[in-house]
């Protein structure tokens, strides 16, 4: 499934949902499901700044795709970053780092974020394009 494909998919399983609280538990689910971090690559370096809550993330390239492991704190943030994973996982670096993420937009999740969880998202996503710049 391309990256494109992959954003459809979420914008179509988030319109199944008749309001947010539905689509919070989806999220806090997907955040079940994320690829955990291993407990030696919770560091400094990995640390997602500007989160309101504490979230690690880690990247590796392997044959010529990008993979990413993660964990929060907080259970929301959590699923964040596991929706940005669902999608960035297992693509090529140059895709993901000149991606444009509109199912963010599309499935509404920015207006219906705190400020400091928008700010959050907003730093997961520069993490993880610069990851993948490291490798293009």
């Amino acid at each position: 499934m391309s990256l494109e494909e992959k954003q459809q998919s979420i914008v179509e399983e988030f319109s199944m949902f008749e309001d947010w609280m539905q689509k919070y538990e989806y999220i806090i689910e997907l955040g079940k499901d994320l690829p955990i971090i291993a407990d030696d690559k919770k560091t400094k370096e990995n640390i997602i700044e500007g989160c309101q809550s504490q979230v690690w993330l880690d990247s590796d390239f392997k044959d010529g795709l990008m993979y990413f492991s993660a964990d929060s704190d907080a259970i929301i943030t959590k699923g964040i970053i596991g929706l940005l994973i669902q999608v960035l996982n297992k693509e090529k670096p140059e895709d993901i780092a000149k991606s444009d993420l509109h199912f963010i937009q599309e499935i509404g999740l920015h207006e219906h974020l705190s400020p400091t969880r928008s700010n959050g998202l907003a730093s997961m996503v520069k993490k993880i394009k610069i990851a993948a710049l490291k490798n293009c």
